[in-house]
This record gives structure tokens, sequence and C-alpha cells, in this order.
């Protein structure tokens, strides 16, 4: 992936908080939920509920669907981002210790509740595969489609697997 467009996603994910994320239902229709979330540069994370129906779509089939975006007083002004991704719970604790602390900078809010039982809210990691840059600035509807690849994500996994693995929160 071009370095403008990896620039341009990981921007528009800094700086919002809430997305919409599309889980596939047993009876094939899509349900829609909002979600908070926190990312470490592609990699996009959030805590759900091991109980929800959210939950058993993503065990059943881990390809999700994500819209981020803001609401914009004019529609030229319109940037976001429509993403297809896959989901996975993080196992790891280095990885779930490394994101607590990503959590809690992008929610400071957060910091007076007790941190969440990953045995009844576990932590997802969603990890894209194609990623729509929406910028109606360069015309109405305008949109760049790009692959996410392993090259593109390996800055981001393979670095903070060693950063996991001595990773100890304060």
């Amino acid at each position: 992936m071009k370095r403008q467009f990896k620039q341009q996603i990981i921007d528009l994910l800094d700086h919002h908080r809430i997305m919409t994320m599309a889980t596939n239902r047993p009876d094939g229709w899509p349900q829609a939920t909002v979600v908070g979330y926190a990312n470490d540069g592609l990699i996009i994370y959030c805590l759900i509920g091991r109980e929800s129906q959210k939950f058993a779509n993503i065990a059943r089939d881990p390809r999700v669907s994500l819209a981020i975006a803001n609401d914009y007083p004019q529609p030229l002004q319109i940037k976001g981002l429509s993403i297809a991704a896959r989901a996975v719970e993080a196992a790891d604790q280095g990885e779930i210790d490394h994101v607590a602390e990503i959590l809690l900078r992008r929610y400071p809010e957060y910091k007076v509740m007790p941190r969440p039982d990953p045995a009844a809210v576990p932590l997802m990691r969603i990890t894209p595969d194609i990623v729509s840059i929406l910028d109606y600035s360069q015309g109405f509807g305008h949109a760049d489609l790009v692959r996410v690849t392993d090259a593109d994500l390996a800055e981001y996994v393979e670095s903070r697997r060693h950063h996991w693995a001595g990773f100890h929160a304060a």
C-alpha cells in the first residue's frame, strides 16, 4: 500500500473513538452495532461482551465490516473509512496489557473503572484486509480502495510482539 494511504488511514483511525461494526448473523442478515475502539497503527481493538450476539457472530464468522466517520456539516467535507476486516480474540497477556494502556489513553474517563474481566469481556483484535478511504473533498463519493497486505501489518504486529513479551502494566 502507498505510504500516503497508510498514513491517511492511521490519521482517521487516530481521530475517532466510535465505529459501526457489522457482523454476520446465522440467518444471513448483517448485524450492525456501535462500538468504541482504539487502534495501534492499522490494528483496531475493541472490547465486547462474551455473551453478546456480536461475539457469537464473530466466533462463527470472523469477517466484519467497519464504518468510521463524523457527521460533517457539508457533504464535500466527508472523510471516513469503510473497512473489511477479520476479528479474533486477543489471547496474549502482553498484548492485552499493551492495549489496555492504549484504551486508557483514548478513554481516560475509564481510569476510575475496574479493568474488564477477559472471561466476560474479551479484547478483540481487528485486522483490516480492504480499506475504502472516503474523501469527498476530491469529489462527491470519492474513495480510494486499498488492500492491506501482511507487509503493511508486519511493522505493527512483529514489532509489538517483542514489546508485548516484556510488557507489564503499571
